[in-house]
């Protein structure tokens, strides 16, 4: 029998990326996901890929599932990325978004130190977590400043890997992800463009709104980072942050101005007063030679592939949208 890796939030954008990666690279695998139980419908994401994986129903923040769902599964290896992951909406329901990644968190780490404390678990973090320090590069050794709801319950759910490795002995790698490109999560900055530039390429709107265009950013494809995950989960120490990210540096504005430059028609564009932030990162610079140096991960695609891809699969979203 296959052994089998569980993947929280496995439909949604990022988790759908990783089925896929560990379906063609690493087929000796039995790939489980979950699924929200209120957006059961919305399973656009894993179409290519429903039929050669196990989608269980589970609310992560009622632990009598969490407990059934690993009892039924009993996962070897384990990744984490189910949360409410959207900036802007955390400062609009703060409450709401912090409670369900940290609970959803703290069951998760229950239930696999009832049922399989001996499985691997990736805890997917972010560079948010850091805020807006005062020295870059940002290394793993910054101190942790949350600037923002979401941003500070990733720096609880680090916490409570901490503990709950230290207390009952989980193997917990934690990853803390920077900026990347993925078009199957609209409210990225990169993928609202793309997909805004794609509608006025075909006529369905006006002009590109936007929100700040200062805030700088390392990019890389998320692609390889769902790769560096699964490589992290294999060779990266427990209860230690690893950064993960790119080496191109550019604001948010450059970003936009090399989309226009690929545009098909030209673009206009507006501030849009709705999509800024009450409270910004202004600079996000990694270093992830940590992570790399152990792993000898590179990125296999360059900031060009990536924007091309991104602006190939916007093209074919907005095609398809009545």
């Amino acid at each position: 029998m296959k052994e089998k890796v569980l993947i929280t939030g496995g439909t949604g954008s990022g988790g759908s990326f990783l089925a896929e990666y560990i379906l063609e690279n690493h087929s000796e695998w039995e790939v489980w996901c979950t699924n929200r139980w209120h957006s059961t419908g919305n399973l656009k994401n894993i179409e290519a890929i429903k039929n050669r994986i196990i989608v269980k129903e589970c609310d992560l923040t009622d632990l009598s599932c969490v407990i059934r769902l690993l009892q039924e599964c009993m996962p070897s290896k384990i990744f984490h990325l189910a949360a409410t992951a959207n900036v802007r909406i955390c400062f609009d329901n703060p409450l709401s978004v912090y409670l369900n990644n940290v609970v959803s968190t703290m069951n998760l780490f229950e239930g696999i130190r009832m049922v399989c404390p001996e499985s691997k678990t990736m805890l997917c973090s972010t560079s948010e977590t850091l805020g807006n320090p005062q020295e870059f590069p940002m290394t793993e050794s910054h101190r942790c400043q949350p600037v923002n709801p979401y941003a500070a319950s990733k720096m609880s759910s680090e916490s409570l890997a901490y503990a709950w490795a230290q207390s009952w002995g989980l193997k917990i790698v934690i990853t803390r992800a920077f900026a990347y490109l993925n078009f199957r999560r609209k409210e990225l900055f990169s993928t609202a463009f793309a997909l805004q530039v794609c509608r006025i390429e075909a006529n369905k709107q006006k002009v590109l709104k936007h929100g700040n265009l200062n805030s700088t950013r390392t990019l890389i494809d998320v692609r390889d980072v769902v790769r560096a995950y699964w490589i992290a989960l294999d060779k990266c120490e427990y209860s230690t942050p690893y950064n993960i990210g790119g080496s191109d540096i550019l604001t948010v504005g450059d970003f936009l101005e090399i989309l226009k430059s690929k545009s098909k028609v030209k673009i206009i564009c507006e501030q849009d007063k709705s999509l800024m932030r009450p409270k910004d990162v202004d600079k996000q610079i990694c270093d992830v030679s940590k992570f790399n140096t152990l792993t000898g991960f590179k990125p296999k695609y360059t900031l060009e592939e990536s924007i091309d891809y991104l602006l190939e699969k916007c093209r074919e979203e907005v095609k398809n949208e009545s």
